[in-house]
């Protein structure tokens, strides 16, 4: 019954995250430490405590001393593998967060990919300026969203380049429509770069602006301006993500002709 709701609560909002996703994520952070703690004491703890029950008996003292060390190897592999299945659920929750585009709500499960400064500012404006780090975070988002972006684009150009070469090889009569059809995918992807690299130029900018006022104080018409150019520059940020799902059907087609001539 849980994962059916949990399944209705994705189609109706792919990209978006839950309030069960938000409880997990919190206990992922000290699962793999509590496991550690509690595989590691409980065993002994038990047997020291039938050892006083048991009117002392030498028995237990001995296996409660000797489980102490197998006790710590079981919850040292326990804790592993928590912390290894905790890393695989936080990327798949990664990439479905991204996968509309990253809210300012959802930074905080990017933050590897934010640099030590711009880590150092959002813990500063948090601590001393609320509405900065509003603004701080909602630009944080665009510049995350401008970076998978172009780099998205950049590896599907990789693809597309090598797609080609092997067409060039082809001795089919479509090549040449296979050719131009490729061409037109690499043209695409090529202004989907520059549009990625300007959007994350702007956001570094906005960046640095929001940094030099939290740096002097900012007023608040001076943060009302800022969050009025943010809410201006996320309108056009899904423009490029549609495009990117576009081109993602693109080359699936692309790849479905390719092999049906080379099955030819």
């Amino acid at each position: 019954m849980t994962s059916e709701i949990s399944t209705d609560v994705r189609l109706d909002a792919p990209g978006k995250l839950t309030a069960r996703e938000k409880r997990l994520a919190r206990v992922w952070q000290t699962a793999p430490w509590l496991a550690l703690a509690g595989v590691t004491v409980v065993p002994p703890a038990v047997l020291l405590l039938v050892y006083l029950l048991s009117g002392f008996s030498p028995i237990f003292l001995l296996l409660a001393i000797t489980s102490a060390p197998f006790s710590l190897i079981i919850a040292m592999i326990v804790a592993l593998f928590l912390v290894m299945y905790r890393r695989r659920w936080t990327r798949d929750l990664r990439d479905r967060l991204a996968s509309d585009g990253i809210t300012a709500d959802e930074v905080g499960f990017f933050l590897h990919e934010l640099t030590s400064g711009e880590k150092r500012s959002l813990r500063e404006m948090e601590k001393k300026q609320a509405l900065l780090a509003d603004a701080y975070r909602e630009t944080l988002a665009l510049r995350l969203n401008a970076t998978r972006l172009t780099t998205r684009a950049r590896r599907d150009l990789l693809q597309v380049e090598r797609r080609i070469n092997r067409a060039r090889y082809l001795n089919a009569p479509d090549t040449s429509v296979l050719l131009d059809e490729l061409a037109q995918d690499r043209e695409r992807l090529e202004r989907l770069k520059q549009e990625g690299s300007s959007r994350r130029a702007e956001a570094e900018a906005r960046l640095q602006m929001i940094e030099a006022a939290a740096s002097r104080g900012a007023s608040w018409a001076e943060t009302n301006y800022m969050l009025e150019r943010l809410n201006e520059g996320r309108k056009h940020l899904p423009i490029g993500l549609q495009t990117t799902r576009a081109e993602q059907q693109l080359r699936e087609e692309t790849e479905r002709e390719l092999r049906n001539e080379l099955t030819q």
